[in-house]
Order: C-alpha cells, then structure tokens, then sequence
C-alpha cells in the first residue's frame, strides 16, 4: 500500500526530518569501554540509517559516572574524550540524511550496585524499586543541583559532536521520572511537593541546556503518558506535564509509559496488541502544538500508517522493528512489506541485554554483530555452485538465504508439504501468530532470491549426490524426547497435540516440562481442561525473559491450572501419573486423563552417518540438528555456519 503519511517530511524545531519513522532510544550496550562510540556501534545505528529511519535517537547515554550507568559499554557523555567518535556517529548518519539525537539518561533506583562500583544507588526519595530490590538513598539539595549540571554537559557534549539534539529520559521510572511522580517523589524540598516542586529538577535541566546550547539546539523529552501505578502519574497529570514542557520550550514530546514496577508496560511481550497504548500519545497531541512520537508496539507499516492518519502522533517510534530488520523502512516504502522481519516480542533482546550482554534479536542474525557480519562482510565466492539444504524450517531457510547472498544455489529438501518445521506448530499457542508471519517472510525472502524447496522429498544421500553440490547442510531439526518410563505409551507429545493429531481426553491434563513448550502448550490447553504442569526444576520457562514467564503461568493459574516444581514424572498411570519430588524423594499422586510430553527435542541425526559418509567435511550441521534450542540459536547458527562456509 502506498504510505502517504509515514514518507511525508516533518520538521522538528529548525530541523526538517526526511520521514515519519523514528528509532526511538533503546540500551544496545555496543559503545566501547571508554564511553565512546566505536566502529559496532556506528555501523549498528548506520544500518538503520540506511534502512530508512529519519531520526534516531541513541541509547540511553550516560550522564553520570559514578551511580548513573545504565548497562556495560554504555554510550557515555561526561567527558570530551567521546566528541571525535559522536562525531563519527553523526557524520555517517547525516550521510543518509538521517537526523541523531543523543539521549540523556540517568537510572536513578533502577540500576543495580553491582553497576555501579557498589555505590548505593539514588533516587528523588528512598523508595525502593522492587525488581531492581535495592534500597535507594535520597539525593541531597546539592546533589541534585550538582546532578542538573551533568545533564547540562552531557548536551553540550553533545551539540560540539554534532548532534543534531538532545532528548531528555524522562519516562520509564529513570531518575527524572522519579522526580516527576508522586510514586517516588517523597521530597520536601524545593524538588518535591507541589507540581511545580516535581517540576522542577527536569526545568533547570531543560533550562540549561537552552541557556548553554543556545535557543536553537533542539530538545526533546520522552516522558510517561501513564506510569500504570495506583500513586503514579496518570493520565492526567501526563497532559498536564506535556503542556508544561511545551511552555519550557521542548521541541517534541516523546510518548511512552510504566516503570520497572509496572512491568511489561515499557516493553510489551507478544501478548500486547499493535497501538494498544495510542490513546497516551493521542490525548497528549490533543493538548499541545509540538509534534509528538508515539511508541506503540508497532511491527506493521499499515499500522504506523493508520495511527498517522488517525492523528495519534506526528512521528512514530519503531524500536525492535527496528532491531529486527535494519530495513524496515525502505522495505515499507519500496512496497516489500512482506519482505520485513516484524518483531516477536520474544523479550530475548532484553533477556541479552539484561545478562550483561549486547543487545541480540532472535529473527535478526546479524544485530549487534552488524560490524563483524554483516551482508558487506559476505565472501561472494560462490561462483553459482549448488549446495544442498535438508529441511525447509527456519534454520534451512537462513542458511540458504545467506548462501544465496553469497552467491551460491541452494537447493531445499523438505520432506514435508510446507516450509516452517515445528515453528508451525509454536505459532498455534495464544499470541504466538508472529511466527507463522516470520515462516511467511521467511518463505517471501526464499522467492526473491529464487531459491529452490522441494516439498514432499524425503533427502537421501543419492538423491542429494545427483546435484553434484558444494556441500550439505543438514536441517533435520530435532526429535521429541520420550523417557523410557513405566506406562509412557499412553502419553501424547506437544507437538502431536498442537498439530491436532492426538486427543486431549478428561478434563485432567498433565504437561511433563515446564520449558517453552510445555508453558505454551499449557496456556492452549487451559481454556478447556485443568492442566498441571510438571516441571523438574525449580524454576519455569527455561530463558524465557521473566515477564513472558509471569505471563503464562498467570494465565495456567488463572483458568484453574496448577504448576508444580521440582516435581520428577516416574510412571503414566490410567487416569493419573506418580512424580517424585526432587529434594525429598517421596512420590505423589496427580489426576491426569492426557499426559502430554514437552520435555524437549534431541538433535535429529538419522541422515548424519549416510551424508558424513559421502561428503566429509562439507557436510554442515545447523539449528537443532546440531544442538537443540529455541529459534534464536537455530538462525544464528545457520547464518554463521553459512557465512563462513568455503569462504577462506
């Protein structure tokens, strides 16, 4: 469809933006030890300049060193040694025409000691976080002066570097938000109080950033519309501070919400909808005369298209779009809207990031590592020559799409009538239809590098010879664990369940495994049955990022289901099963009409000796065929193994 609104130039301040497509800020945790921005994370945020986004705005940057990081290799702004490399930065993305904002940012109560040095962390006032689980200590009058001074120098840092301007974190439950909410202000100085009194730290700053930069420098703030907290901001008073920061001289006003303690409101899992907080960005537009960026869980460009059209903001923020497919933009202009790798909501890029690690995207391979593999680093040596792919499931695809880019000739055998593997089966659980979109992406990507699949052929190594190929990759994924247990022959797997092949009978259901899987099949099966889920360990949803994991089990829970942990399955009774707990060995009995088994796969290696046989060393190894996980580690094994493939 043609997208009017989201191509239509705009102006920020004296600034005129190419497009409507904003990169708001997110922690990528790429910039060097020093602060800086080195060559990863200015080819990262180059990619999404190339890729069509207007204006970006980088991670959260520091402002304070010593109780103010964020996360490790955080972009830094309190010291002139970064102004060379910002520079850099800002160079490469003008030469896309696209505009850089630096964000200033200060974590207040959210930030753990271990991050900075074990200081105590602070706050407005000595109210705890409860995921962060740290008491906080009240900065002092001075020190919040003190405090307005280094946000102050982090934008003239910024404006000598070239910055095009600066946006002030003031959303989210960080150090300004905790100022500026009843939840966290507790103060009785001139920083508390009234609402001007909450006001007031984010005024000085906003107030000498004009006075040292000049009236012309652009600023912009990102602040909660609600902090979804009983004695937070609400609505209301988020109106009432867009309209305040109007009259301070803002030049746009960047809508989002939540804090720590409100949950997956500041990063939606799967089971948020497309535009389900719009109405935050559109009553807020409604007040003021600044143009206003509204993040809203978008992955569609008709959407973003429609949520302009409707008026609900002037820019619109695409964030893991943007992780996802550095092209999301040029993808939705050119009219290739099939052809852009649209957000899970999986949570794995914030898992990453919370492990300490760079930021990764579970359907883009080459996020954070942009620099070391990404599409201009391809050795394109392959000459045409064939190379055979067994197994159409995601796996198969990526490595056949970057063996195409590298200019060899995949061919796919996929021994099934459809591409997509198990993935199938993992998009019929509630909230999980991004995935069936991912296979037809992934299906849309194979045709336009016209790359062959041969459904319905079961591959052998004499068929597979026939080709005279390159080399094999082995996609065959993974197989259903059943234990060897008394009475395990009456059990059923997930997978068979999800597809519709087996009954689920009674109106009692065991789920053995507490993994992916086993949460996923459970919330399906929850609807319409009692379902206990049996889970070995401790803990549920393997590396599920935590509020996923609250997500489904709350849901289980919530239709009368019961999750019990450190529970071992010993024997498959008719009309119940015998699990022994872990810590004291005694066995129980629990009601089960089904027993479904979600205990996970093993590597499926059925062809491997055959195909080891005949090609040696060119025989390749990929996703679950070559260590069982989760769609993550399936595409970037396949890219990787595909990139380095007779490359040297």
């Amino acid at each position: 469809m043609p997208y009017t609104q989201l191509f239509k130039p705009g102006r920020i301040g004296s600034l005129e933006v190419r497009n409507r497509i904003v990169m708001p800020a997110m922690g990528c945790s790429l910039a060097e030890v020093t602060g800086e921005p080195g060559p990863r994370m200015i080819k990262y945020y180059a990619d999404r300049a190339r890729g069509g986004a207007g204006l970006i705005i980088t991670e959260i940057t520091r402002v304070d060193d010593e109780t103010g990081v964020g996360t490790p290799n955080q972009l830094s702004v309190t010291n002139t040694h970064v102004v060379g490399q910002i520079s850099r930065l800002a160079e490469t993305l003008h030469a896309y025409d696209t505009k850089l904002f630096i964000q200033l940012h200060h974590p207040g109560n959210q930030t753990p000691s271990r991050l900075i040095g074990g200081r105590q962390p602070v706050s407005a006032s000595d109210v705890t976080c409860r995921v962060i689980g740290e008491q906080p200590r009240a900065l002092s009058t001075e020190e919040v002066e003190a405090m307005v001074k280094k946000f102050v120098t982090g934008a003239v840092i910024a404006q000598k570097a070239g910055a095009d301007g600066v946006e002030i974190h003031a959303a989210h439950g960080y150090l300004v938000s905790q100022f500026l909410s009843p939840h966290t202000n507790k103060r009785t100085d001139k920083y508390g109080g009234s609402f001007e009194g909450r006001m007031r730290f984010v005024t000085e700053i906003i107030k000498g950033i004009q006075a040292y930069c000049g009236p012309r420098f652009p600023i912009g703030i990102r602040m909660n519309g609600s902090d979804y907290l009983e004695d937070g901001i609400d609505e209301a008073d988020g109106i009432a501070q867009a309209k305040y920061f109007e009259a301070l001289g803002v030049c746009y006003i960047n809508v989002s919400c939540g804090t720590y303690d409100s949950g997956a409101t500041i990063i939606e899992p799967n089971y948020f909808t497309e535009g389900w907080k719009k109405n935050l960005a559109k009553n807020i537009r409604a007040a003021v005369n600044v143009p206003v960026i509204a993040v809203c869980n978008i992955k569609h460009p008709e959407v973003a298209e429609e949520l302009l059209e409707e008026g609900v903001a002037d820019y619109i923020g695409i964030a893991r779009g943007h992780l996802a497919d550095a092209d999301w933009g040029n993808k939705a202009k050119s009219g290739k809207e099939n052809l852009i790798r649209k957000c899970l909501g999986c949570m794995e890029c914030f898992r990453i990031l919370n492990d300490g690690l760079p930021l990764g995207c579970t359907l883009n391979p080459v996020m954070g590592r942009e620099f070391e593999w990404g599409d201009e680093k391809l050795v394109k040596n392959g000459a045409d020559r064939t190379v055979a792919v067994v197994g159409a499931g995601p796996s198969g695809m990526q490595a056949a799409l970057t063996l195409a880019k590298r200019g060899f000739r995949p061919v796919i055998f996929e021994a099934g009538e459809k591409a997509g593997g198990t993935v199938n089966l993992a998009a019929v659980p509630p909230n999980k239809g991004m995935l069936k979109e991912f296979i037809d992406t992934q299906l849309a990507e194979m045709e336009e590098y016209g790359i062959e699949i041969r459904y319905n052929t079961f591959a052998t190594a004499e068929l597979i010879k026939e080709l005279n190929p390159a080399g094999v990759f082995l996609a065959a994924g993974g197989n259903t664990i059943i234990p060897d247990l008394p009475g395990i022959e009456k059990a059923v797997t997930a997978e068979d369940v999800l597809a519709g092949k087996a009954e689920v009978k009674g109106a009692n259901v065991a789920v053995i495994g507490g993994g992916v899987t086993g949460l996923e099949t459970a919330e399906y099966l929850a609807k319409d049955h009692k379902v206990t889920v049996v889970e070995m360990l401790e803990k549920v949803g393997g590396n599920l990022y935590p509020s996923v994991v609250m997500h489904l089990a709350g849901e289980i829970m919530k239709a009368g289901g019961v999750i019990a942990k450190g529970k071992k399955l010993c024997e498959v009774k008719d009309g119940s099963i015998i699990v022994r707990d872990v810590k004291t060995s005694e066995d129980s009995e629990i009601p089960a009409d089904t027993v479904v088994l979600a205990m996970g796969v093993r590597s499926n290696r059925t062809l491997y000796d055959e195909l080891k046989a005949e090609f040696g060393d060119d025989l390749v190894l990929i996703g679950d065929c070559a260590k069982a996980g989760q769609i993550y580690d399936a595409l970037h094994s396949a890219h990787d193994r595909a990139f380095v493939f007779k490359a040297f």
